[in-house]
C-alpha cells in the first residue's frame, strides 16, 4: 500500500511540473488564444471571398423578365410580394423587367452579354408557357422567375391582385429532442471531442524530446518507475488541455446568452436523449478519456523519437490516425446500432467519440459505465507498453538500473 501512495505521490509531482512549466510561460497565452487568431485568419479570407465576389458582380446581379409593359407593374407588385418570404440573405437578384423587342430569344441571350449588370436567369415568352435561360448558379433564380410567372397569372385570373391572409405565427418550443436533432447533437458531440482532441492532444507528443536530450529522463527513470513517468507527464499535460476548455467554455457559455431567440430555440431542438446535464458529463468525461487514449499513444510514440525533426514527421500520421477516427466515429453516429457503430464503440480509440455520440441518441445510461471501464484499461495499457518499449528502445533495456542502485547507495 505505501508504495502505491509512493507511486501516486510521484505522478502527481511530475504531472504538477509539467502542468506549471507549460502554463507559466508566455507561450501559453499565444497558445490559450490561438482559436482567436484562427477565427481572426478565417474572418479575414472570408472577407476576403466575399469582396471577391461582390467585385465580380455578385451586387449586380439581376433576374430578368422581358414581359409587355402592361405587365410591369403586375409582375413588380407579384415580385414584392413574393420577397416578403425571403430572409436578406436568401433573396434572388432583384428583377429588371424590359419591354419585348422583335426578337425576344435573341433579346434574352444578349441580356447575358449586358455590362451593365449581372443577368442570373432571364425569362421570356407568355406567362402560362414561359421559356427560362439561366447561366452559372441560376437555378434558383430561374426557379423564383418560374414562381413569378405563376404568382402574376393567378392574380390576373383574380382581377389583379391576391387576396391577402392575415397569419398569425406562434413560435413553439419542441417538448422532446426529434429524430434528426439527436442525429445532429450526435454528430456535433463527435465533432467537438475530436476538434479538442486534435487541437491538444497532439502536444503531448514532444514533451519527451527535451528531457531526453537534456539527460533529465535518465535522472527520472532512476529516481521513479517509467509507467508514473508517461502517466505524470500525461495528467500534466491534460491539465493544461483542461485550463484551455475550461476558459473557453466560459466564453462560448457568456456569448451564447447574447444568441437571438430564434437561434436559441434551434439549439433546443439539438437536445441529446440522456438529457442536456448527463450529456455534459459523459461529454467531458468522454473528452478526458480520448484525450487520454490518444496522448498515450502519442506519448509513447513520441517518446522514440530523439530529434524535434522526428517529432514533425510523427504529425501527419497522427493527424490522419485522429481523422480516421473522427470518419468512424461520424459514421457510427450516423447509423446508431449498425455494425460500424458497435465496432466504433468497441475498438479504444474511436470508442469516446463513438459513445459521445451515442449518448446523443440513445437515453441509455448503463452501457457508459462499461465503456468508460473499458477505456481506462486501454489508458493504462498504452502507458505501460510506451513506458516498456521506452526502457527497452531508448533506456537500452533497462541503462538506468545503475542510476537506481546509485540513488539506493546514497
Amino acid at each position: 500500500m505505501s508504495d502505491l501512495r509512493r507511486s501516486i505521490r510521484q505522478t502527481l509531482t511530475i504531472a504538477r511540473r509539467d502542468f506549471i512549466a507549460t502554463v507559466f510561460t508566455p507561450i501559453f497565452l499565444l497558445f490559450l488564444f490561438a482559436p482567436v487568431i484562427m477565427g481572426s485568419f478565417g474572418a479575414i479570407g472570408g472577407m476576403g471571398a466575399a469582396s471577391v465576389a461582390d467585385g465580380g458582380g455578385g451586387d449586380k446581379s439581376r433576374i430578368v423578365a422581358i414581359v409587355p409593359s402592361t405587365l410591369a407593374a403586375p409582375i413588380a407588385a407579384a415580385d414584392a410580394r413574393l420577397r416578403g418570404g425571403f430572409r436578406p440573405d436568401e433573396a434572388p437578384p432583384a428583377l429588371r423587367t424590359t419591354a419585348p423587342a422583335d426578337d425576344p430569344v435573341r433579346q434574352a441571350r444578349a441580356a447575358f452579354d449586358d455590362h451593365g449588370y449581372e443577368a442570373a436567369a432571364v425569362l421570356y415568352g407568355p406567362l402560362d408557357r414561359p421559356t427560362i435561360l439561366y447561366g452559372a448558379r441560376g437555378s434558383r433564380a430561374a426557379d423564383y422567375l418560374a414562381l413569378l410567372a405563376q404568382t402574376t397569372l393567378a392574380a390576373q385570373q383574380l382581377g389583379g391582385a391576391l387576396p391577402t391572409v392575415a397569419a398569425t405565427k406562434q413560435p413553439i418550443v419542441r417538448g422532446h429532442a426529434t429524430p434528426g436533432g439527436r442525429h445532429q447533437s450526435a454528430f456535433f458531440a463527435v465533432f467537438g471531442i475530436f476538434f479538442l482532441t486534435l487541437f491538444l492532444a497532439g502536444q503531448v507528443v514532444g514533451t519527451m524530446a527535451e528531457e531526453r536530450n537534456n539527460k533529465v529522463i535518465e535522472v527520472l527513470a532512476a529516481a521513479v518507475p517509467l509507467e508514473s513517468v508517461f502517466l505524470g507527464k500525461l495528467l500534466g499535460m491534460f491539465g493544461v488541455a483542461l485550463l484551455f476548455v475550461a476558459f473557453w467554455a466560459t466564453v462560448v457559455s457568456q456569448v451564447s446568452m447574447l444568441l437571438p431567440q430564434s437561434i436559441a430555440a434551434g439549439l433546443h431542438d439539438l437536445a441529446p436523449a440522456v438529457g442536456t446535464p448527463m450529456f455534459a458529463v459523459l461529454f467531458i468525461a468522454y473528452f478526458a478519456m480520448a484525450y487520454l487514449l490518444l496522448g498515450s499513444v502519442f506519448l509513447g510514440v513520441g517518446a522514440q523519437a530523439s530529434t524535434m525533426r522526428e517529432i514533425q514527421m510523427l504529425s501527419l500520421p497522427i493527424t490522419i490516425l485522429q481523422v480516421a477516427m473522427f470518419a468512424l466515429s461520424s459514421a457510427a453516429a450516423a447509423h446508431p446500432g449498425s455494425a460500424v457503430a458497435t465496432f466504433a464503440e468497441i475498438f479504444p480509440l474511436s470508442s469516446p467519440f463513438a459513445m459521445a455520440g451515442m449518448a446523443a441518441n440513445s437515453a441509455t445510461l448503463w452501457p457508459h459505465l462499461f465503456a468508460l471501464a473499458w477505456q481506462l484499461l486501454w489508458v493504462a495499457i498504452f502507458i505501460t507498453i510506451g513506458a516498456r518499449l521506452f526502457r527497452r528502445g531508448v533506456l537500452q533495456s533497462g541503462s538506468a538500473r545503475p542510476f537506481r542502485k546509485r540513488a539506493k547507495a546514497n
